[in-house]
């Protein structure tokens, strides 16, 4: 596989030009002109940032540090420079980077496939009270985010982080970031198969390997053997969804080109079927397609879902086939269709070895450092060392003894961490939105938090699985596309005429076999005020008008816009 920018992948690839011309792919021979970004990437590879961070900028303090560094490679390493506060969501598209830049970041650890210890999760509170104000998010991608740290003290936290076996390389920037993974891989009743080993071999070979530091943008990937399609395989760049073939046994059904922002696209399936000990080299053969034929001219067309759309799947699988991986790949069979809405593994369940995990809900997947540390030590109380992150911003304690399950639920209660939540709790989704955001333009964790507190208040009987999923800004980290209410971060006018915080409604989105994009009611904005309002109305409509079984997605797609308003 090609991994020298001058040296298209084959002398095939040369010759074959893309349906744009021009658009920055080097198989096709087209590494000028350079953008901001591909130029500093050509300067200098962000993986070797870090030996700046430690010798010179954690030793001269923030002022030192070069600006291609700051705002670019140190995302290699996890870094972004957080939002300076006090300036509202106005000024977000206005001001420079400089001018919103606080002299903090926020850091990313990634735990790929969602998965820690007891000793990694109480080092990662520690860390958080000791260098990030107390400050510790799940994410909706499995990872922790800490916010406020400062550059003069990252070398010790990659100290601590390391010595208990966790990374923060390549958490974010145009990079393999994390791989999700099914948070209950390998214990799980049900589960078609256990993707751990193949999840483990990519991390191996892929993170950190200059060969992929330097991709069109980032590439994000899943890999689940659970039958509940619990890692939001379509919308992911590459996807490993668990399947049965009628004549191979399990493997994986490969899907490719997902992703949301302000272009979203559901993934496509390649209809080839891959066994675990193959998944590894498929997963670095599609990566290789992305570095050697992604789109760079242009850094709104550069993710994989664009290419994907221009070639189509056969296209996409015969130049996997012929070009990189050299043999063809086996014919497979689809999922099934998931027996249940919730995938979030929230509730007490069976393991394979009879013991129990344990799903808790955290608000919006706000903790903190010493609620970490917590979890770490109730865990470990009650007999489990090992922990897992979903990509509901939810958490699992495993290997739980029957006869410790009620006694470890009431002691997460005890930490305002439920093992029963509501369904608006258990489905109600926030990015970190303007608190520390530079692209933010609203309030985001907080509204989540205080929304939950008042539907509970006002509609305490309804207990159908609902989404809500609430967002900063366009750029749809909380997924508002495919959540039942997706709601998009915008300066809106009151009835005043004044310009205040308020979202854009999207309804009726999915993930699933039946996945799809939420309905966009025409001019239907509402304000952060109106927010409890609006959704109780919804909701009710809902309850009076559904017809037996019916879901809230399906609902919302043959609703009137004005039971939608």
């Amino acid at each position: 596989m090609a991994s020298n920018p001058e040296k298209p992948a084959t002398a095939t690839a040369r010759r074959k030009a893309g349906r744009h011309r021009g658009e920055g792919q080097w198989a096709v021979g087209h590494f000028t002109p350079l953008n901001g970004n591909e130029q500093f990437k050509k300067d200098d590879d962000g993986l070797n940032v870090r030996t700046r961070i430690e010798t010179i900028y954690s030793k001269a303090g923030f002022q030192s540090i070069d600006p291609n560094d700051l705002r670019g490679r140190m995302r290699w390493w996890g870094l972004y420079t957080q939002r300076k506060p006090g300036i509202d969501g106005g000024k977000t598209a206005i001001l420079e980077p400089e001018e919103l830049d606080d002299e903090f970041f926020m850091l990313r650890v990634r735990i790929d496939g969602g998965r820690l210890t007891t000793a990694q999760l109480r080092v990662i509170g520690e860390i958080s009270q000791e260098f990030a104000r107390g400050t510790a998010d799940i994410t909706d991608r499995q990872n922790i985010q800490y916010h406020w740290i400062r550059i003069e003290d990252m070398p010790e936290i990659w100290r601590r982080l390391e010595e208990v076996g966790l990374s923060t390389t390549e958490a974010c920037g145009d990079t393999p970031r994390v791989v999700l993974g099914s948070p209950v891989a390998g214990i799980a009743e049900d589960e078609i198969i256990d993707g751990t080993p193949a999840i483990d071999e990519i991390y191996r070979r892929i993170v950190g390997n200059k060969d992929f530091s330097n991709l069109p943008r980032k590439f994000k990937s899943a890999i689940s053997g659970s039958p509940l399609l619990d890692v939001a395989h379509e919308i992911n760049d590459i996807a490993f969804v668990g399947v049965e073939h009628p004549e191979h046994g399990p493997g994986f059904d490969l899907w490719v080109g997902g992703g949301l922002s302000t272009n979203p696209k559901i993934g496509v399936r390649l209809g080839a079927w891959v066994p675990l000990d193959e998944v590894p080299d498929v997963y670095e053969g599609v990566i290789s397609i992305f570095r050697d034929y992604g789109y760079r001219r242009l850094r709104n067309r550069a993710r994989l879902k664009f290419l994907v759309a221009d070639w189509g799947a056969e296209k996409f699988r015969k130049v996997l086939e012929d070009e990189y991986l050299r043999r063809p790949l086996v014919d497979g069979p689809a999922p099934a269709q998931p027996v249940q809405r919730w995938r979030d593994h929230v509730g007490v369940h069976r393991q394979q070895d009879g013991r129990y995990y344990v799903g808790f809900a955290p608000r919006v997947g706000r903790v903190d450092g010493a609620t970490l540390t917590k979890i770490a030590d109730v865990a470990e109380a009650h007999g489990s060392g090992r922990l897992r992150t979903t990509v509901e911003q939810k958490m699992i304690v495993l290997d739980v003894e029957q006869d410790q399950v009620e006694s470890l639920s009431s002691a997460l209660e005890a930490l305002d961490l439920t093992v029963r939540p509501s369904s608006f709790r258990r489905g109600t989704m926030a990015c970190t939105g303007i608190e520390f955001c530079k692209l933010a333009i609203v309030e985001t964790k907080a509204r989540g938090a205080s929304l939950i507190d008042e539907l509970e208040r006002r509609i305490p009987e309804f207990d159908e699985p609902i989404t809500i999923n609430i967002n900063g800004c366009p750029n749809a980290c909380a997924r508002i596309q495919v959540a039942d209410i997706g709601l998009k971060g915008q300066l809106v006018l009151d009835d005043d005429g004044n310009q205040v915080e308020g979202y854009q409604v999207h309804l009726g989105g999915a993930l699933g076999l039946e996945a799809g994009f939420g309905r966009k009611v025409r001019g239907l904005k509402v304000t952060s005020d109106e927010l409890p309002d609006y959704v109780e109305r919804v909701l009710r409509r809902f309850q009076k008008e559904r017809e037996e079984g019916e879901r809230f997605a399906v609902w919302a797609a043959r609703a009137s816009e004005e039971a939608l308003s």
